[in-house]
């Protein structure tokens, strides 16, 4: 079927990928220098020592002793006009744009999520094509195709984008794809490469699915493998990189070779994965959820038994760049991280 109202087709969104930008970036800003990403990403830039100026933004002060050298900070929120202004003074070139809310603080709430999700990309990207930027770097999820029942057993870039309201997050990232695919029709001299990105596991990694894997008990749901693809966090700066250095513009899913089941990560971990039928799993996070004692609601089954599973070829032999690690690797080595740090996840 053709994509209907709030779908995108990730081969046609890709087609018209601007083929102006071929050289290497010289002066780069980047969103969310302060974030997770962020830093791994400027003390990687910063270590070729290759660029003539990087700008690191966030709209928190970074601390003293997290600034690298050669690397100018300020302190702005993506959803500033400022920022404009902030890329003339700089002649900045090229925009990694990595300032998204992944895991909500307990006060947050949608609105305000979208506001910094989609309202500070739109800003972001109406900042580039004011001041003539040649490239940006945007890093998207894999969560951008959704949790569907129909979605194939592999997902490519030609698959639709439809995201999922009751997930914010998707539907952000969805909405964030919209928006990039109209400004390559309107303004094609801006290059885009977007990286559609898989789990991410890095020996620091903490969050909504890390801690899925801590619990004494994996959930699973009867007639679903609810298989998972991991990507090293190294692997998404090495990618990032890969993308400043020249690499093709376009539309790419980034994750590491296979997938891992739930049965075979909870076999890895030696625990058990207690499969539930799907309506009783439904109710019961529908129950908890009504009574306070748990953040999950009814909403997570789609989360756990439809995950988007992505296919990295194009990754791989367009975009030039081949993962480190396989999704069983990056999940080794998480395991072996924990190990180390004294907070084990898997049983003995």
């Amino acid at each position: 079927r053709g994509p209907g109202a709030g779908e995108l087709v990730g081969a046609q969104a890709c087609d018209a990928m601007s083929e102006v930008w071929k050289a290497s970036a010289r002066r780069v800003l980047i969103t969310g220098g302060d974030g997770f990403l962020g830093r791994s990403v400027l003390a990687a830039l910063a270590g070729q020592g290759t660029f003539e100026t990087l700008v690191a933004l966030d709209v928190r002060e970074v601390p003293a002793e997290r600034r690298l050298p050669g690397v100018a900070y300020l302190q702005q929120d993506v959803r500033d006009d400022g920022i404009a202004d902030v890329l003339a003074e700089h002649a900045i070139d090229t925009v990694v744009h990595l300032a998204s809310i992944v895991t909500p603080g307990k006060d947050s709430n949608r609105a305000f999520e979208h506001s910094v999700d989609v309202g500070g990309t739109r800003n972001v990207l109406d900042a580039c094509v004011a001041r003539g930027v040649g490239h940006i770097v945007v890093s998207s999820s894999g969560a951008a195709y959704g949790y569907h029942a129909d979605n194939p057993a592999w997902i490519t870039e030609s698959q639709p984008l439809r995201g999922n309201p009751v997930f914010a997050y998707a539907d952000h990232k969805r909405q964030v794809e919209e928006m990039l695919a109209d400004c390559r029709r309107q303004n094609p001299a801006l290059a885009q490469t977007v990286l559609r990105i898989g789990t991410i596991l890095g020996e620091r990694v903490d969050n909504q699915i890390t801690a899925l894997f801590e619990k004494k008990r994996l959930i699973a749901i009867r007639g679903s493998d609810s298989p998972f693809v991991f990507v090293w966090d190294e692997d998404v700066t090495g990618a990032i990189a890969h993308a400043l250095g020249g690499a093709p513009p376009g539309c790419y899913n980034l994750a590491g070779d296979g997938a891992l089941t739930i049965h075979e990560i909870a076999a890895r971990l030696g625990k058990r994965a207690i499969a539930w039928p799907a309506g009783v799993l439904q109710a019961a996070l529908a129950a908890g959820s009504a009574l306070g004692v748990s953040r999950y609601g009814p909403e997570q089954l789609d989360f756990l038994r439809y995950r988007p599973v992505l296919l990295n070829t194009a990754l791989k032999t367009q975009f030039g760049y081949v993962p480190r690690k396989t999704s069983r690797e990056a999940f080794e080595a998480f395991i072996a991280a924990r190990a180390k740090q004294g907070r084990p996840v898997t049983c003995a």
